[in-house]
């Protein structure tokens, strides 16, 4: 998964980039649902590369836990709503002096299809989609100012492909992506770098909560929070838009793309072996 962080004026790729260590000293970065999982691997990681680093999560105790294990800042709160994201970017602005790196990673994972509740589709919507939109309408004016910024969406996999069992969850991850993409299109030649963060399985607390299909789909071949992270790490200097932990990923989107009848035949079967377990 390539894209931005163009190494000169005229430059239309990534090209090999510093180290994580010289991209990231003294960046001032914001990491939302950092109380666990990959968040709190990115905030590690950050901070052990020389970030200052602002710890968001609505779990307060975690997000103090994990601020002081990285020399961090505790903002707790919601990272999703008008009001919570302001008060966050308030909140760091003040810590940081400025927001150089904003890792939108908070998510939620709603199981079902049509039948999931009103509620499930619209808690997705807000914090997986609207969550980005709501921190970039606030960052884009200083970034776009001081010709520099960095976006990062912790996606998922089920962005670029769809996850079976998870309606809500496949259809906003979709979103998110497509929003990621349409700020990289927009703002990459004014300096503001945007990248999708995109793994398959992570062994999360979100992986134990989704059942069968996660069991069948994503459990072979998870990964620890702290390798996401430093995949992450490593396409951000690289200047790469989609970040991709599993590199298997790119040969599923590169079949999706081009022959969606058969790839979508595939997923069907898996399916179906899905529901014969669930049956047994």
């Amino acid at each position: 998964m390539t894209g931005t962080d163009a190494t000169g004026p005229d430059a239309t790729g990534p090209g090999p980039g510093p180290g994580p260590g010289a991209e990231f000293e003294g960046v001032g970065a914001v990491v939302t649902g950092a109380g666990h999982g990959i968040g709190a691997a990115l905030a590690r990681a950050l901070a052990a590369a020389g970030a200052r680093v602002v710890v968001n999560d609505l779990d307060a105790d975690a997000a103090r836990a994990v601020a002081a294990e990285t020399g961090g800042h505790a903002v707790p709160g919601d990272a999703a709503s008008e009001d919570g994201v302001a008060a966050l970017i308030d909140a760091a602005r003040a810590h940081l002096g400025a927001v150089d790196l904003y890792c939108a990673n908070a998510g939620v994972a709603t199981t079902g299809g049509p039948d999931a509740t009103p509620d499930a589709w619209e808690t997705a919507w807000q914090v997986n989609v609207l969550g980005h939109v709501r921190a970039s309408r606030l960052l884009l004016p200083d970034w776009l100012e001081r010709g520099t910024g960095r976006f990062l969406a912790t996606v998922s996999a089920a962005g670029l492909l769809t996850m079976l069992g998870s309606a809500p969850y496949a259809v906003t991850k979709h979103g998110a992506l497509a929003y990621a993409e349409w700020l990289s299109a927009t703002y990459r030649h004014r300096g503001v770098r945007v990248h999708a963060l995109c793994p398959q399985g992570v062994r999360t607390r979100m992986l134990d909560g989704t059942g069968t299909h996660g069991r069948v789909l994503l459990e072979p071949t998870a990964i620890e929070p702290a390798e996401a992270a430093a995949a992450a790490l490593r396409g951000m200097a690289a200047g790469e838009f989609l970040i991709l932990p599993h590199p298997e990923t790119a040969d599923h989107y590169a079949a999706r793309a081009t022959t969606p009848d058969r790839w979508l035949r595939g997923m069907n079967r898996l399916q179906q072996q899905i529901e014969t377990l669930q049956e047994n």
